[in-house]
C-alpha cells in the first residue's frame, strides 16, 4: 500500500485574498504623503476590488455548495463501510488506501471550515456533519486497528522451555531431617536458560500489516483520537502479555494466596517463576517494546507509553509474587530459592532500567527496585535463620549406629550448594557482621582458621566467613548429639564419621576453594584423632587381658588365671562383634581403614597370647584362631548386628 498522503483540499477562499487586498489599500490610503498619482492609483485598485467583491459574493453559494458536494462524496464513502460487516483490510490495499484518504479529506474539510469565520446556520451544520462522518471513521478505524492486531498476532511458543518437568513432581528441597546427598541435589539445583534464547526479538504481530497498524495509527493521531488508539493497543497487548504468561505457567496470586502455599507447591512455582522471569522480560517485552516502536514511531511518546501501558500489569503481577515470597517466613529451605529469585532480579536490571527509562515507567521500575532489595534482605535473614535452626536442632535419643546424622549431611549439601551463588552471597554479605556474634563458644576446636579472618578487609571473603562459622555450629552441634550415647566408644566412632564427612564433602567438591586446605588437614586430623580414641575406648580393656606377664609361674592357679582371661577376652570380643556389627560406617575407605588398623592391634596381640600361652592353657580352651578372628573383625560396622555361636568350644 502507497504512503498516507495527504489531499489538498480544492476550496481556495478567494474571499478572504480580496478582503486583505482592500485592506492595504485602505491603510496605504490613509497615509498623507502619498502624491496624487499615487491616490489615484489606490483609488482605482478600490474600485476594481469592490467590483470583484461584488461578483464574489455573488458565488459565496456556489462555494458552500461544492463544500457540501465534496463532504457529501466523503460522508458516502465513510458510511458504505457502517453497513458492511466485512473489514475493510480484510478488503485488499486498494480499499484501505481508498478508506484513508477519505478521512483524510474528511479531516482537512473539517480544518478548512474551521478557519472560516461561521456565522450562518448552514455553515455550522457542515461543521457538525463533517464532525460526525470523522468520529464515525474514528470509530471504525479503532475497530479495524484491534482486529489487525488480535488477527495477525503472532504465537509465542517457548520451545526451548521445559516447564512441566522436574518442578511439577512436587520435590521438596528438604527438612533438616530427612535429606541425603542424591535427593538434596536433584530437588535443589538451580535451573538455567541459555541468554542466547533469551535475547531473540521475534515477532509478535506479522510483519505484513505493520505499515497498515502505522497508517491508522498516524491517521487517528493526526485526528486528535490518539487517546482511543492507545487505548486500542494497550487492550490488546494487555491481553496479549496476560497470554504470554498463561503459556509460561505463570499464574496470578495474591500474596495471601502465596502465603498459604504448602512450601513443596511453592517450590515447584518459584522455579517456574525464575526460568519464565528472563524470558518473559528479554524475549518478550522486549520484543512488545520493538513492536510499539514500529507502530508509533512518528507518534512522539506514544510508543513509550503504549508500551508501558501494556506491560506494567504483567510486570506488576510478576513482582507481587516475588514480593510475596520475601516477606513470608525466612525458613532455611527457601534461602536457595531466595537466591534464585534475587540473581534473575539482579541480571534483569539494566533490561528494566532500559525498558522503563522514564518518567511513565517509574511506577514499575521503583517497584522492581524495591522488590529486589527486599529479597537481598530475606537472603540475608534466611542465612542466618538456617544457622540459628543448626545450633538449635536437638534428638532426644542417640542417632542410631553412629553413622553419618542427618543434620551433617543437611548442612553440607547446603553448603556445596550454596558455593554456585558465592558471587552473590559474597555482594549480599559482606558488611553483615553477624558472624562473630553466631560463633558458638563450643566450637572452639573449629575456630582457628576464622579467629583471624573476622575483618573482612584480611582477604577472606564474606562467604567463607559465613560458611566457616556454619560448620562451626554444625561441630558444636555435633558434640552435643554424642553425649547422648552411653558408650564413650560410640560417642568418638559417631564424632568420627560426622567430621570425616564434613572433610571429604569440603576436600571433594568446590568448597575446597572456599575453605582452603588447612581447613581440610585440620578435620582430617580430627575425625583420625576420634578414630584413635574410639579404638581406645573400645579394645584397651579387651586387650588387657591378653598382658603378656612373663612372671607368671606354671602353677595351677597361673593356669586357671591365663584360662579365665582368655575366658574374659572372648566374652567382650563377642560382646563387641554383637554390638558393633550394628554400627555403620557408611564411607568404605573409612570402615576399611578402621577395620585394619583395629586388626593389627587386635591379631598381633591375640596371636602373641595363643602363642605364649598354648601350653598352659590347652587347645581346648582356644575359640578361634586368629584367621577367624580376622574375619569376625571384617563383619564390624556394617550396620547389620551379628552375634557369634560356637557350640564346639568353650
Amino acid at each position: 500500500m502507497g504512503d498516507c498522503e495527504s489531499v489538498a483540499p480544492q476550496l481556495e477562499g478567494e474571499e478572504n485574498l480580496i478582503a486583505a487586498a482592500k485592506h492595504i489599500v485602505r491603510a496605504l490610503g490613509s497615509n498623507k504623503n502619498l502624491t496624487k498619482d499615487v491616490k489615484k492609483i489606490l483609488a482605482d485598485l478600490g474600485s476594481q476590488l469592490s467590483t470583484m467583491a461584488t461578483i464574489d459574493d455573488e458565488g459565496v453559494e456556489g462555494l458552500k455548495s461544492g463544500i457540501e458536494e465534496h463532504l457529501s462524496v466523503v460522508e458516502e464513502k465513510i458510511m458504505s463501510w457502517e453497513t458492511d460487516e466485512s473489514m475493510i483490510w480484510d478488503s485488499g490495499p486498494d480499499e484501505a488506501f481508498e478508506y484513508l484518504s477519505a478521512v483524510d479529506e474528511a479531516r482537512k474539510l473539517i480544518q478548512g471550515l474551521e478557519n472560516q469565520c461561521l456565522n450562518g446556520e448552514d455553515e455550522k451544520e457542515l461543521l457538525r456533519r463533517a464532525h460526525d462522518v470523522l468520529q464515525l471513521a474514528m470509530q471504525r478505524l479503532e475497530e479495524e486497528f484491534k482486529y489487525l492486531l488480535v488477527q495477525h498476532r503472532q504465537p509465542f511458543e517457548p520451545e526451548h522451555m521445559s516447564f512441566r518437568s522436574s518442578e511439577d513432581d512436587g520435590v521438596d528441597v528438604g527438612s533438616m531431617v530427612s535429606f541425603g546427598d542424591e535427593s538434596f541435589e536433584d530437588s535443589a539445583r538451580r535451573d538455567s536458560v541459555s541468554r542466547t534464547s533469551e535475547e531473540c526479538i521475534i515477532d509478535l504481530v506479522h510483519p505484513d500489516v505493520i505499515h497498515d497498524l502505522k497508517c491508522i495509527a498516524n491517521s487517528m493521531f493526526m485526528s486528535n483520537y490518539d487517546h482511543e488508539c492507545r487505548q486500542a493497543y494497550v487492550i490488546v497487548r494487555k491481553d496479549a502479555l496476560d497470554e504470554c504468561l498463561f503459556d509460561l505457567e505463570i499464574e496470578k496470586f495474591s500474596i495471601e494466596d502465596v502465603l498459604k502455599m504448602e512450601w513443596g507447591t511453592l517450590n515447584s512455582k518459584i522455579k517456574r517463576w525464575v526460568r519464565a522471569m528472563k524470558v518473559f522480560v528479554r524475549r518478550y517485552l522486549a520484543s512488545e517494546k520493538w513492536l510499539c516502536d514500529q507502530i508509533f514511531s512518528e507518534s512522539g511518546l506514544a510508543n513509550f507509553v503504549c508500551f508501558v501501558e501494556a506491560a506494567k500489569a504483567p510486570m506488576l503481577q510478576l513482582l507481587n509474587f516475588a514480593e510475596a515470597i520475601s516477606i513470608g517466613p525466612h525458613q532455611p529451605e527457601k534461602l536457595v530459592r531466595f537466591l534464585d529469585m534475587y540473581e534473575v532480579l539482579a541480571d534483569l536490571l539494566l533490561d528494566i532500567d532500559a525498558l522503563f527509562p522514564d518518567e511513565a515507567g517509574s511506577s514499575v521500575k521503583v517497584e522492581y527496585h524495591e522488590v529486589l532489595k527486599r529479597l537481598a534482605d530475606s537472603v540475608r535473614a534466611t542465612l542466618v535463620e538456617f544457622k540459628n535452626a543448626v545450633a538449635t536442632n536437638t534428638s532426644t535419643n542417640p542417632f542410631a549406629g553412629g553413622g553419618i546424622h542427618h543434620l551433617t549431611r543437611y548442612v553440607m549439601n547446603y553448603l556445596r550448594l550454596l558455593v554456585d551463588y558465592k558471587d552473590t552471597l559474597n555482594l549480599l554479605l559482606k558488611n553483615d557482621r553477624s558472624v562473630p556474634v553466631l560463633l558458638s563458644p563450643d566450637s572452639s576446636p573449629s575456630t582457628e582458621d576464622e579467629s583471624t579472618s573476622n575483618d573482612f578487609s584480611g582477604g577472606v571473603s564474606a562467604m567463607t566467613l559465613h560458611l566457616q562459622s556454619l560448620t562451626s555450629i554444625l561441630e558444636a552441634n555435633l558434640h552435643e548429639k554424642s553425649k547422648l550415647y552411653r558408650d564413650a566408644s560410640l560417642q568418638h566412632f559417631f564424632l568420627m564419621n560426622n567430621i570425616h564427612y564434613m572433610a571429604q564433602k569440603v576436600k571433594n567438591s568446590e568448597l575446597r576453594v572456599i575453605f582452603g586446605d588447612k581447613w581440610i588437614r585440620k578435620h582430617n586430623w580430627k575425625f583420625q584423632q576420634h578414630a584413635m580414641d574410639y579404638e581406645r575406648a573400645t579394645w584397651s580393656t579387651i586387650l588387657s587381658f591378653l598382658k603378656d606377664e612373663s612372671n607368671s609361674s606354671n602353677s595351677s592357679i597361673s593356669r586357671t588365671l591365663l584360662k579365665e582371661r582368655l575366658r574374659s577376652f572372648y566374652v567382650a570380643f563377642e560382646e563387641v562383634y554383637r554390638t558393633q556389627t550394628a554400627w555403620l560406617i557408611p564411607d568404605v575407605q573409612l570402615r576399611e581403614d578402621l577395620r585394619i588398623s583395629t586388626s593389627l592391634k587386635v591379631i598381633q596381640a591375640y596371636r602373641t597370647f595363643v602363642g605364649r600361652q598354648m601350653y598352659h592353657i590347652g587347645e581346648k580352651h582356644i575359640r578361634y584362631n586368629a584367621e577367624e578372628m580376622q574375619d569376625y573383625l571384617l563383619d564390624l560396622f556394617e550396620g547389620s548386628q551379628k552375634s557369634l555361636h560356637n557350640p564346639h568350644r568353650r
